[in-house]
């Protein structure tokens, strides 16, 4: 769940943009304030989702694999279709493409608020993404062009500031809502939001657009981008249902991997490539996009789990789960600006190796609980040092690739990293779930031996095994013709169920610590220790004569 922390590159969009309409100090704040409201949308969304996945999915009877595509269907389509968002605005209007974010992702979320099924929630939360990628890179691009450029770092930082205190009280407001009204509430929360910046930019925010942009669109660089992300997460999320050797799962993965192939070639010959390649020739801005993909993969699948294992292992309520992260996003938000100068005084080298491992140690953290454990002692200490982590990689990792590309691309650079956290997001969901489900399977079968319940039970149990924790014991007990109300046998079974969880559980808090000390081992063999600005006008002379 990236969402959760400050995007990796945000500032650096505005630094491609080279003029800027002049505004009113009284315009300037409705500008911040329309801004602001819209990607407080798309972060709240982000981050509450995740709270309202186990009432959601016992509301609506979804699996586990339900569940995946509710988070995927959304990342898939934001991650896909990022870049092309940014380009429309440029193009069309950036208040014009930017109200149409806002409009689609108010309907979207009506949708999802009324989705009598798991299937129109999946369908509901992919129009959703559509939505964000037109607002997200359109709100940073507002204030670019609405701001000179003596007043953009002050604009930006109120923006982050203000996205940040949304970050945090999201999930807590989220969860009460969840809690004591429902989890389709959670949804028409972005429907006052909406209206209200809806009516700020059409009064208050003028329209901008990029004079200078003379290329088409890049729309077969993005279906072929959106078909190789689509499926590929089809052929993982279905591979746990249907096996890797399914037809259609070998199908979608086969045809997934050619449209990749296909878009990277397509990219290296068109005029204007939503993914212009020869910026990865920068060593340091190819580095920092692989530590984006590793450490953002990490955290997406921490994320995902970490809310099913607080609300259907440990018992917590949703508000409780909620405000569980708090610790991490008050050390994310109080350490950026000391973790900001940790280049100038040491270079991106060692803060972008040490971050990561300090990462890695704190999802290891989260291996030592198991199904009864306490907040403070068990789960705390993790939080801390994966919040300790982050914080040091962060604001380090976006000044390493902006300051790896010449200015005029920056925008471009910024949009790329978002573009990759991204989907780095949408691969842990899809690969740790499958790996999640295998080792829950295997557990469940393995425990479920031990125990003297019958054949028909044990059955009964391992068909809803797509369900994950949140299975229904009560039901299972009941096809496999044990009396309901026999409190011994919940129990049992719900130990055994709990513990399974958690085995899994633990397993994938090792696959992301092994990515996370990944991403520190390729910052510390690939980045430069220092920044030479030589160097870099060179390259940019080179690129210039490409």
């Amino acid at each position: 769940m990236p969402n959760v922390i400050r995007e990796p590159c945000d500032e650096g969009v505005m630094l491609a943009r080279k003029t800027a309409l002049a505004c009113t100090e009284q315009q300037a704040h409705w500008i911040l304030a329309a801004t602001i409201l819209a990607s407080s949308m798309a972060f709240i969304d982000g981050t509450v989702v995740n709270v309202a996945l186990p009432a959601l999915q016992k509301n609506l009877q979804a699996t586990a694999i339900g569940m995946q595509w509710v988070v995927e269907a959304y990342a898939l389509f934001l991650a896909a279709l990022l870049l092309v968002g940014g380009s429309l605005g440029d193009h069309y209007g950036r208040r014009r493409v930017f109200l149409m974010g806002v409009s689609l992702f108010a309907l979207a979320s009506i949708w999802c608020g009324l989705a009598p099924n798991i299937e129109q929630l999946i369908a509901a939360r992919a129009v959703q993404g559509v939505g964000g990628a037109l607002l997200i890179p359109g709100s940073l691009a507002i204030i670019s062009a609405s701001f000179p450029p003596e007043k953009r770092g002050r604009a930006i930082g109120t923006w982050s500031g203000f996205s940040a205190i949304t970050m945090a009280i999201g999930p807590v407001m989220g969860g009460w809502l969840i809690e004591h009204v429902s989890w389709r509430a959670v949804f028409f929360l972005n429907l006052p939001l909406a209206v209200t910046v809806i009516f700020i930019s059409l009064r208050h925010v003028p329209e901008s657009s990029d004079r200078n942009q003379t290329g088409s669109i890049d729309w077969l660089g993005a279906l072929l981008a959106t078909l190789g992300l689509a499926g590929l997460t089809y052929g993982l999320i279905e591979s746990s249902r249907l096996s890797f050797f399914e037809p259609l799962v070998i199908f979608a993965i086969v045809g997934a991997l050619v449209s990749l192939v296909g878009f990277a070639f397509l990219e290296g010959r068109v005029k204007s490539p939503m993914l212009p390649l020869k910026l990865f020739r920068s060593r340091n801005f190819t580095a920092a996009n692989l530590l984006t993909l590793l450490l953002y993969f990490s955290l997406s699948g921490f994320f995902f789990f970490l809310t099913l294992n607080f609300i259907q292992v440990q018992g917590f309520s949703a508000t409780a789960a909620g405000a569980a992260m708090l610790p991490f996003i008050l050390i994310m938000f109080s350490l950026s600006r000391w973790s900001g100068g940790l280049i100038e005084r040491f270079g991106p080298r060692l803060p972008l190796s040490v971050g990561p491992l300090v990462a890695a140690a704190g999802f290891l953290l989260f291996v030592l609980p198991g199904t009864q454990s306490s907040y403070w002692s068990g789960f705390l200490p993790g939080i801390i040092v994966l919040g300790l982590g982050m914080a040091t990689s962060v604001a380090p990792l976006t000044t390493t690739i902006m300051s790896s590309v010449d200015a005029e691309q920056a925008g471009v650079a910024s949009g790329i990293n978002n573009a990759v956290s991204r989907v780095a997001g949408l691969l842990a969901v899809a690969i740790l779930g499958v790996i999640m489900l295998q080792i829950f399977s295997r557990e469940l079968d393995r425990r479920l031996r031990n125990l003297e319940f019958p054949e028909a039970t044990r059955t009964a149990l391992n068909e809803q095994r797509f369900k994950l924790a949140g299975l229904d014991v009560n039901e299972s007990l009941v096809l496999g013709g044990v009396p309901a109300e026999s409190e011994s046998s919940r129990d049992s079974m719900r130990q055994v169920v709990k513990l399974s969880f958690v085995s899994a559980f633990r397993v994938v808090m090792l696959i992301c610590a092994a990515m996370a000390f990944g991403g520190g081992t390729v910052s510390w063999l690939l980045i430069e220790k220092k920044h030479d600005p030589r160097k870099h006008t060179k390259q940019h002379e080179t690129d210039a004569l490409d």
